[in-house]
C-alpha cells in the first residue's frame, strides 16, 4: 500500500508507522517527498511512503510523519468475493459530498475513479480542498484513479506537458506494471486484472501506451485473473449529447485489443450521467465483448448532462441524468453483480442492477487467448 499526505512543514519525515493494533506500531517504512510550483503557488511537501508486506483482509492502524492523528485501513482480499465502488467526476459540490456519504455507509474494499479529480483547473488551491474533502474515505481503503481532462493543467509555453499537481499528488503504481507514465498502468487484486487507461496521453499504435497495453494484456493469465476490466475518462460509446465523440479516436486506436483480450468491462467518466450499455464491440452488440458502462455522475460543479439522443440507441440498455455512484462485487470465478446507486435526499437508491458473466468463462468466446494477441499485436 502506497500512503500520500502532505505537510506544510518541509521538516516532516516521510515515514509511516502502521500495526494491527491501535496505537501499537509493529514497523514502519520511510519513503521520500516532493513538492511543486504552478505560477505563484508552491504546494506543501508531499510525501508517498510504500508499506508491507501486508495481511490481506486485516485492518491496520498508522501514522504519517510520526505525529498527527491516527488513522486506519483494511486491506483487499485475497480471494473473491471483492466489491469496487465506482464514481467518476467527482469535484467539490454538495453532490460530491453525497456520493461520498453513500459510497462510505456501505462497505467496500477499492475505490476506482476513472478521471476529474479536483476540477482544480489550474486553481490549485483546490486540489489542498479536494484532499480534505476526500481524507475520511481515502485514508480508509485503497483509492486508484486515472486522470481525466481536468487534471491537465497546461498552460502554452510555461507548463506545456501537464499534470503537473495530478503527477505530484496522485501517484499511482504504473512502474509495477511496466509503464513509463502515471496516465495509465494496471493492477491485480483477488482474482481481478484492473487497466487503468490515459485518455489524455497518446495512444496510436506508435505510442508508449499502446505498445505497453499489448504487453500487459498479454501477459494476463485469466485462470489467476479471471476478470479484466479498464478504466477510460472519455467514453468510447455515449448516448449523450455532451461530449459526443470524444473518446471515438481512441475507440478507433486500442477497441480491437481489449475485444482480442476478451475484456469484461469498460468504465468511463466524462460524461455527467449515467449510462450502461450491453456488451458491445465496433458500435454493435456482441457478446463477447466488454459491457460499458458511463459513470461520470459522481458530483462536479458544472451540472448534469441532461440530454440523450432519441430515440435510445438498441445498444443503450439503460441511461439517466442522475448524480450517484456504482458498485461491481465480484463473487467468484464466474459471476458478478453490478448496481447503480442514484443519489437522494438521505440515501442512495439502487436503480440499476444487472449480473454477468466472465467472458473467461464462456465457451464461445474463448477462440482469442492472451498468446494470440502476442502473436498478431505485438
Amino acid at each position: 500500500m502506497r500512503v500520500s499526505w502532505i505537510t506544510t512543514d518541509k521538516k516532516v519525515q516521510s515515514v509511516v508507522e502502521y500495526g494491527k493494533v491501535p496505537g501499537k506500531y509493529e514497523a514502519s517504512a520511510t519513503g521520500e517527498s516532493t513538492s511543486y510550483h504552478y505560477f505563484f503557488y508552491t504546494s506543501g511537501e508531499i510525501h508517498h511512503v510504500r508499506i508491507g508486506p501486508l495481511e490481506p483482509s486485516t485492518t491496520y492502524y498508522y501514522k504519517c510523519g510520526s505525529s498527527g492523528p491516527e488513522f486506519s485501513f483494511r486491506t483487499p482480499p485475497l480471494a473473491f468475493p471483492i466489491e469496487f465502488a465506482v464514481a467518476g467526476d467527482l469535484g467539490q459540490t454538495e453532490w460530491t459530498a453525497s456520493t461520498l456519504a453513500h459510497i462510505g455507509a456501505k462497505d467496500y474494499d477499492i475505490f476506482l475513479l476513472p478521471g476529474d479529480l479536483s476540477y482544480a483547473d489550474t486553481q490549485q488551491p483546490l486540489w489542498d480542498s479536494f484532499g480534505r474533502l476526500v481524507e475520511p474515505y481515502a485514508s480508509t481503503r485503497p483509492w486508484m484513479v486515472t486522470e481525466g481532462n481536468h487534471e491537465i493543467e497546461t498552460f502554452p509555453i510555461i507548463y506545456p506537458h501537464g499534470f503537473k499537481a495530478y503527477n505530484s499528488r496522485w501517484q499511482m503504481p504504473y512502474e509495477e506494471s511496466g509503464s513509463k507514465s502515471n496516465l495509465y498502468y494496471s493492477f491485480d487484486v483477488a482474482g481481478a486484472h484492473i487497466i487503468m487507461l490515459g485518455s489524455y496521453t497518446d495512444f496510436d499504435v506508435k505510442s508508449d501506451q499502446y505498445k505497453w497495453l499489448q504487453h500487459d494484456l498479454a501477459s494476463v493469465d485469466r485462470s489467476k485473473t479471471p476478470w479484466v476490466f479498464a478504466l477510460i475518462h472519455a467514453a468510447w460509446y455515449n448516448s449523450n449529447l455532451a461530449h459526443k465523440g470524444e473518446g471515438e479516436s481512441m475507440r478507433k486506436a486500442i477497441e480491437q485489443i481489449l475485444y482480442n483480450a476478451r475484456v469484461d468491462l469498460v468504465f468511463a467518466g466524462h460524461v455527467h450521467a449515467y449510462e450502461r450499455f450491453t456488451r458491445v464491440y465496433d458500435n454493435k452488440a456482441d457478446q463477447c465483448g466488454p459491457m460499458h458502462v458511463t459513470i461520470g455522475d459522481g458530483g462536479n460543479r458544472e451540472g448534469l448532462a441532461m440530454t440523450f439522443e432519441n430515440p435510445s440507441p438498441s445498444i443503450s440498455l439503460y441511461r439517466e441524468p442522475s448524480f450517484g455512484h456504482g458498485r461491481l462485487r465480484i463473487l467468484n470465478n464466474t459471476h458478478a453483480h453490478w448496481s447503480w446507486h442514484r443519489n437522494n435526499d438521505t440515501n442512495a437508491a439502487m436503480a440499476d442492477e444487472i449480473w454477468l458473466e466472465s467472458l473467461g468463462s464462456y465457451t464461445m468466446c474463448k477462440g482469442t487467448t492472451s498468446s494470440k494477441i502476442a502473436n498478431d499485436e505485438l
